[in-house]
């Protein structure tokens, strides 16, 4: 373990957006002895400090102190770290906010591609990449962790080798396995390898990752979309690199398997490992709540990337697209629930006359 800097004062967090993933990362720092304040979006009295439980998967209970913020006007003046911790279709608004403190080192922490380009082209200061790899629910007085994961670090600009140093040990003592990584984009793009994974078909068909995995037209489905997501990375020379919780190599090898023995293997490998949690998307569109989803980040980042390399990705188009257009008319979702078939049918065939 890296030796720690001496300081005459703890160390000082903010965490823009105080979700499931702002809450578990701020009551991690906490847990490591960070003083760390959440940032609400909806406002509220000034920030004291309070309790936030962290709720394990192996029934490990921790209760950290935080300050919970209304806005950024009564969070700490000068932060050691701002964590940006919103959505994707958020982060615009967050970066508006960290504007009060323009010369704190940055830390990104949204899946999908584009976080880390967008907060370079809005300030100047250092900018680190986070990808967290562990399932995190809100609860009533905190947060539960579904299954353990970690979380990786990365230097995306500017001067940030000693504060990584630092927060990969601060996580580390506060619970997370935290691994240094020399490449943000390889992590990022390893990172959305296994966002992909059953998100998109499980939010169209209405169905658990396992039974999308176990079906023949789900499974070629899922294999499609991650070897147009592979081509896209070798195009880009970015090699898949493995993340505390979420190495998805062994995933990538169990593809190269025959199908009969690895369609029932990694559909019960990977229904099992959710830890009891649906996808992000399928919480979007079958949940009934309201807004943008982030297929546009996920499964259109690699559309978009291809598209503009010259490398074919019919099937994440496709899913980028049915997801946002059954968001906007939940009815839609009629045509695909339950029919993986269908589904394949479309996506393999989805640049035909466009």
């Amino acid at each position: 373990m890296a030796e720690r800097r001496e300081s005459v004062r703890p160390r000082v967090a903010v965490v823009v957006g105080a979700g499931a993933v702002g809450s578990f990362l701020g009551g991690t720092l906490a847990a490591a002895g960070w003083d760390v304040a959440l940032v609400r979006r909806h406002g509220g009295s000034e920030a004291v400090p309070g309790p936030l439980a962290i709720d394990g998967p192996k029934r490990r209970h921790v209760s950290v102190s935080v300050r919970r913020a209304g806005s950024v006007d009564q969070a700490p003046a000068n932060p050691d770290l701002v964590i940006l911790a919103t959505k994707m279709f958020d982060l615009a608004s967050a970066l508006e906010a960290s504007a009060r403190w323009p010369d704190a080192p940055l830390a990104t922490a949204q899946n999908g591609i584009g976080a880390e380009a967008q907060a370079a082209a809005a300030r100047t200061s250092p900018l680190i990449a986070l990808s967290l790899t562990t399932a995190v629910e809100s609860t009533a007085d905190g947060v539960a962790r579904r299954r353990t994961g970690g979380l990786g670090i990365a230097p995306v600009r500017g001067d940030t080798a000693a504060l990584r140093h630092e927060l990969a040990d601060a996580f580390a003592d506060g619970g997370l396995p935290t691994v240094a990584c020399a490449d943000a984009a390889a992590m990022k793009w390893s990172k959305l390898l296994a966002n992909i994974v059953g998100n998109a078909s499980s939010a169209l068909l209405d169905m658990d990752v396992g039974a999308v995995w176990a079906d023949r037209a789900g499974f070629a489905l899922e294999r499609r979309q991650l070897l147009e997501a592979l081509a896209v990375m070798r195009e880009l020379r970015l090699e898949v690199v493995s993340l505390p919780g979420g190495d998805v190599r062994a995933l990538l090898a169990g593809l190269r398997l025959p199908r009969v023995i690895a369609r029932p293997a990694l559909a019960w490998a990977l229904g099992r490992v959710r830890g009891g949690k649906d996808p992000s998307l399928r919480i979007r569109l079958r949940g009934g709540a309201a807004g943008p989803t982030e297929a546009r980040w996920l499964n259109g980042a690699v559309a978009d990337a291809g598209a503009r390399l010259g490398v074919p990705t019919p099937v994440n188009a496709a899913l980028a697209t049915l997801v946002d257009a059954v968001a906007d008319d939940p009815a839609a979702g009629d045509h695909w629930r339950g029919n993986p078939a269908r589904l394949l049918d479309a996506a393999v065939g989805w640049n035909a006359g466009r």
